[in-house]
């Protein structure tokens, strides 16, 4: 979409450049397709471009994984076969790929896309929302005059397009915390049709091989996470939904009704809740929805097989 409102590009990651009517430029996707007028009645008039940063894209240490604002979907894809996390025995690298894939995206797309971007764009079906926020995820926001303050990503988007920044502020980087990483994990998504955006996407954790996290997106306006100090029964699970997410709070768009967005949620959480409750690996168990279990690459055939 043509932006013919904007009068400067200006290379820039300090939030002290930032003025009433400038945006934060990332990789553009969203900005480009929706156009200024889909962020608020006044167009933009400047761009701050966050692309000469040079920040580092993804930061692997004892204490976990640092993901900058600028890091590519495709360099977060890359990441579970790199050399850095081979030896780390983190089974929530799983859920980096199916949560990329739900992107439904070119290599173009997924090549220019941001972390960050997709985060702060807060759409309801944004992936690496669910990702991160599934992984407790703790974003690191920069504001003018050097401050900065950190917020959970689950908190981080407040609504449909709407989230905690104030005028000015930037997200920097999130850090996914190796307590979560070393979790066992489970994910189902669902969409009304093949290679669709996402309707429905949960997310479970078990922690320590005990505790469930579970965390909804894409059917909800805002990331829900809903925390228990052992794995529920069913019942338990079904009335904890009730008590977290109001009707009021299921999305309303032509990829899914709320009242359809509901039940397939209590079908889903209620599948994470049996995975995670059986051994690992057992087979047969129900999945519903694409991108699950992890598909294992094709091995090459060897010559003469």
């Amino acid at each position: 979409m043509d932006m013919n409102s904007i009068e400067a590009v200006v290379q820039t990651a300090d939030p002290a450049d930032w003025r009433d009517g400038d945006a934060w430029l990332a990789g553009g996707t969203v900005l480009f397709s929706y156009g200024s007028y889909a962020f608020g009645p006044e167009p933009f008039k400047r761009l701050l471009d966050l692309g000469p940063a040079g920040w580092t894209p993804v930061t692997v240490a004892g204490d976990g994984i640092e993901v900058a604002a600028t890091c590519t979907v495709a360099e977060l894809y890359a990441l579970p076969d790199s050399p850095e996390v081979a030896q780390r025995g983190w089974p929530a690298l799983d859920l980096f790929r199916p949560c990329c894939d739900s992107f439904v995206a070119s290599f173009k797309v997924w090549n220019m896309s941001t972390v960050g971007g997709n985060i702060c764009s807060a759409l309801p079906a944004g992936p690496m929302t669910s990702l991160c926020a599934a992984l407790d995820g703790v974003a690191t926001i920069l504001g003018p005059g050097g401050t900065s303050r950190t917020i959970p990503v689950a908190g981080f988007v407040t609504g449909d397009g709407t989230n905690c920044l104030a005028p000015g502020e930037l997200l920097r980087s999130v850090h996914l915390p190796a307590s979560a990483l070393s979790s066992r994990v489970a994910f189902r998504r669902l969409s009304l049709s093949n290679l669709g955006r996402s309707g429905v996407l949960l997310i479970g954790r078990l922690d320590a091989g005990t505790s469930l996290v579970l965390t909804v997106t894409a059917a909800t306006k805002r990331p829900v996470q809903l925390r228990f100090g052992h794995l529920p029964l069913s019942a338990e699970l079904a009335a904890a939904l009730d008590s977290a997410v109001p009707d009021e709070l299921y999305h309303d768009d032509v990829h899914g009704l709320p009242a359809w967005r509901k039940d397939m949620t209590y079908r889903l959480a209620e599948e994470i809740r049996a995975e995670l409750a059986a051994p690992e690996r057992t087979p047969d168990m129900q999945v519903s929805g694409d991108f699950w279990p992890p598909r294992v690459p094709r091995r090459p055939l060897q010559e003469g097989v």
